[in-house]
């Protein structure tokens, strides 16, 4: 049923439209997936070729998510007034321009205008990221919607595994695994010559990566995907909302944006730190590139969990729960933990493997998170939507703070950082998204079915 804009009422999709609604949105995921972990690459990478600090060579996560931060709310009144596929299509076509970015700055060596081609790379995932996510939440019943996120995650951290794998066999060489170690003794005119040379290889593929990019603007456009309407209101909820004039009068909404900011945090230093950690134990490049395909495994094999367990057997608010202490427990073992260990042919310290594991703590924190705090928005949904996408900037930020601490106290003693991340993130699992009013947000919650809320019958 087409609603009176010509958008169409995501209720009344058939299954097979709606089956392949569904695989469309995947293969947004995996893009979101192939462009973003390929970071946990390119942060090493920069480091030797630009000649960065730790701190510096996290700059690769600022540039890339901080757009999340500008581009997040203009994406939805961007969606808004041209409709889904063709802010999708545009959301691609600037992604597109950041990959061929990548040509000029690895011409000249230029981390700063890498940066740009990242930041700008970044504007297009924001804007695909907008509309992708409310898009799958509500295309379905929300008690499942943990399950259609998990299967779109593993979209995601599938092209993760295969990214830095397929980015590092087109770039790295057997020789560059002792390049760092020798670049002191070389003199200024070779030392140049040799970071060009390095640095140059990352043209051809960037180059294919911004073609492809811009040709699936294109599929996206024109193909079957419906406009869907994403702010209906039940009758119901229409009069819940009568009174609501922002966003901001949903406190389960901010609380979760702010969980959103924590929750990518934790999950990017996981996986984009976890190459300089195994550097750190004296293990070359070419062995530790393994190591993030290894996380964004446990992750896929969590959201395999998802699918099999949520909403039948465990509600998806108890797997939140259960996520979001096992990331504490973790982060405590990869402080405290210590001893050699050989794991799939790593002669490793343990702590690493504690790092791995925190993939599946991470792995049903999003899809968790989401439908909670978009539950009962009605037409502030896309709005809403924005703002949660607003948070990936955690994936900015946070990788910095650990930059800092590592580059003063240590790649392990910089993961208590993770900590206070995952103490709030308890906190919203257990509490922050029962929360309908700000008056209440410090006085006990009153609960029936995870979805429902009592709201004080004195106001």
């Amino acid at each position: 049923m087409r609603t009176q804009t010509g958008m169409v009422d995501p209720g009344s999709l058939s299954r097979r439209d709606t089956r392949i609604s569904i695989l469309i949105i995947g293969m947004l995921f995996f893009i979101f997936g192939f462009v973003s972990w390929v970071n946990a690459i390119l942060i090493p990478y920069f480091r030797i070729a630009c000649e960065l600090t730790s701190l510096q060579s996290y700059l690769v996560t600022f540039a890339f998510y901080i757009s999340y931060l500008v581009m997040s709310v203009p994406s939805s009144y961007l969606l808004r007034s041209i409709g889904f596929k063709r802010g999708m299509m545009i959301g691609f076509w600037a992604m597109s321009l950041g990959a061929f970015l990548f040509v000029p700055a690895a011409l000249m060596r230029a981390y700063p205008l890498f940066l740009l081609g990242l930041f700008t790379l970044g504007i297009g995932l924001a804007v695909l990221q907008t509309a992708a996510n409310p898009y799958i939440t509500i295309l379905g019943p929300k008690e499942s919607a943990a399950q259609r996120i998990s299967v779109m995650g593993i979209c995601n951290k599938f092209a993760g595994i295969i990214a830095p794998l397929i980015f590092a066999a087109v770039i790295l060489r057997v020789s560059d695994t002792d390049l760092e170690r020798t670049l002191p003794g070389m003199g200024a005119a070779e030392r140049a010559a040799v970071l060009d040379a390095f640095i140059r290889r990352v043209i051809i593929p960037y180059t294919v990566l911004g073609s492809v990019l811009f040709v699936l603007g294109l599929v996206v456009r024109f193909s079957p995907l419906p406009e869907i309407d994403t702010e209906n209101e039940s009758t119901e909820t229409a009069a819940i909302n009568s009174g609501k004039k922002s966003i901001f009068d949903f406190p389960h909404l901010i609380l979760g944006a702010i969980a959103i900011f924590l929750h990518v945090g934790t999950q990017v230093i996981a996986i984009d730190t976890i190459i300089s950690y195994a550097g750190s134990m004296g293990i070359p490049l070419l062995e530790a590139k393994t190591f993030p395909s290894y996380t964004l495994g446990a992750t896929i094999v969590g959201y395999f969990i998802g699918i099999l367990l949520i909403p039948k057997f465990v509600k998806q608010v108890n797997a939140l729960r259960f996520c979001t202490v096992l990331g504490a427990v973790l982060t405590v073992c990869i402080v405290n933990m210590r001893g050699m260990v050989n794991v799939f042919g790593h002669e490793t310290d343990v702590s690493i493997w504690f790092v791995v594991l925190l993939g599946l703590a991470n792995s049903l924190v999003w899809a968790g998170i989401w439908p909670l705090a978009l539950d009962g928005l009605g037409r502030f949904t896309k709005l809403g939507a924005s703002v949660l996408i607003m948070g990936l900037c955690g994936n900015a930020v946070l990788p910095l703070v650990y930059g800092f601490f590592a580059d003063i106290a240590g790649e392990r003693s910089a993961y208590w950082v993770l900590l206070p991340c995952y103490a709030y993130l308890m906190y919203y699992a257990f509490y922050g998204h029962l929360v309908r009013s700000w008056s209440l947000l410090r006085r006990p919650v009153i609960s029936t079915p995870e979805y429902e809320f009592q709201e004080d019958k004195n106001r």
